[in-house]
């Protein structure tokens, strides 16, 4: 496969209304052209990785990975969600992620499960090249995710996530191809496709079969006719009706299942349209996923009445229950952990600023920002020895021109 980096430039509307020599674009990620042998065709493919000192993975710090359909429409919107919840402010709500956005060349192609006789308006012709989704998700499980756990610093945690025939492809993947993704996310998904033919596979499948370690979050919109109720809509027989019934019967065939080891949730959206669900749903559907991730003990560790050394275990205990409900080792992210240390420095609480400091050391040894965070603290408890030990240390492994000003101003 041949991958071409491109990198994508969102420019800020404010800074392009006037000249000025210090406007930058603002890079939110990267598009890789992925020439596909099972499409027969090249897809481009958007890609973000939460910030990391000196080039990706260099941190040691590895990430779950999200899958977004339609890639193109929700890129940027789901992009800055997970960012503002998992870096701005000190969040911790959900963990960093890479995004990756897969953009549509035929979408009805692709996004759909089976080939349909007739589409939502009965008509032929606008559904003849329907029944793609079975190639576009071998694309995705052998050769897109492969590639990008070859090119990016993954962790073994997947969310899907797609809306309406993408909601319909999280659907037929988690009933089909369970293995593929420990998370799914459903948005309006179009179960009344091909005369519900998916809908009543999923009726069977969740009676079956084991879900165990999976997570579901359905969003459904208000698509019904004005004076209707969804009491009302689950006994109407009409075609105005036959997409939010759908999804309804869909939860409701979850809900007669709760034997099957699935872990999932929904939401009717009242005040939403088919169009403007996505993003509320996204929001909501990642807190549920992540749910665990948060935690308010997390709050008291910067009360002045803790030890550094039940800050410490308090802080490991929750990423060790993090790690349970994800299935693979999880570490408290290095910028996070850095952030507190410097906090408890500035506020003269040296014992826990150290805790912290080594916390990052332990967790990430081959990080060289770890060593120089360890490096400040000693300069700051005024022990220039150590504190040189440590810049020297940090500027050996990452080269940081900032870290050698420190150290050469020591050393003179």
């Amino acid at each position: 496969m041949k991958f071409l980096p491109v990198t994508i430039l969102i420019c800020c509307l404010a800074a392009c209304s006037h000249k000025d020599n210090n406007n930058h674009d603002i890079t939110i990620g990267k598009v890789i052209s992925v020439d596909s042998k099972i499409l027969g065709e090249e897809r481009k493919i958007m890609v973000f990785v939460p910030h990391d000192d000196y080039g990706p993975g260099a941190s040691g710090q590895h990430y779950p990975v999200v899958y977004l359909l339609d890639g193109e429409g929700h890129f940027s919107s789901v992009m800055g969600m997970m960012q503002q919840l998992s870096d701005v402010n000190g969040n911790t709500v959900l963990p960093g992620m890479i995004l990756v956005g897969i953009i549509n060349t035929d979408r009805l192609r692709d996004l759909t499960p089976t080939h349909a006789a007739t589409g939502y308006n009965g008509d032929s012709a606008s559904v003849k090249n329907s029944g793609g989704g079975e190639a576009c998700m071998s694309f995705i499980g052998k050769e897109l995710i492969p590639y990008i756990d070859s090119a990016y610093p993954t962790a073994p945690y997947r969310t899907l996530i797609g809306h309406s025939l993408g909601g319909l492809t999280v659907i037929n993947t988690l009933i089909h191809h369970p293995q593929l993704f420990n998370a799914y996310l459903a948005i309006d998904p179009s179960m009344w496709w091909d005369q519900q033919k998916l809908l009543k596979q999923a009726d069977t499948a969740l009676a079956g079969r084991s879900f165990a370690g999976k997570t579901l979050y359905l969003g459904i919109a208000n698509t019904m006719p004005q004076g209707m109720d969804t009491a009302r809509v689950r006994t109407d027989t009409t075609k105005t009706t036959i997409h939010i019934r759908s999804i309804l019967q869909l939860a409701d065939a979850l809900k007669r299942n709760p034997q099957n080891g699935l872990r999932w949730n929904y939401k009717y959206y009242d005040s939403d349209s088919h169009g403007s669900v996505p993003l509320i749903t996204e929001y909501d559907g990642s807190r549920f996923i992540f749910s665990y991730f948060n935690s308010p003990q997390l709050g008291r560790i910067l009360d002045t009445s803790t030890t550094a050394a039940w800050a410490i275990a308090t802080l490991r205990d929750h990423y060790k229950t993090i790690s349970g409900q994800m299935g693979y080792t999880v570490l408290p992210p290095l910028d996070y952990v850095n952030e507190m240390g410097y906090n408890f420095l500035q506020n003269k609480m040296p014992e826990k600023a150290h805790a912290f400091f080594q916390l990052n050391i332990d967790n990430y040894p081959t990080n060289g920002n770890a060593y120089d965070s360890m490096g400040d603290y000693y300069a700051g408890m005024g022990d220039k020895q150590k504190a040189i030990d440590f810049y020297t240390k940090a500027y050996a492994i990452s080269k940081d021109p900032g870290t050698k000003t420190k150290l050469d101003k020591l050393k003179s």
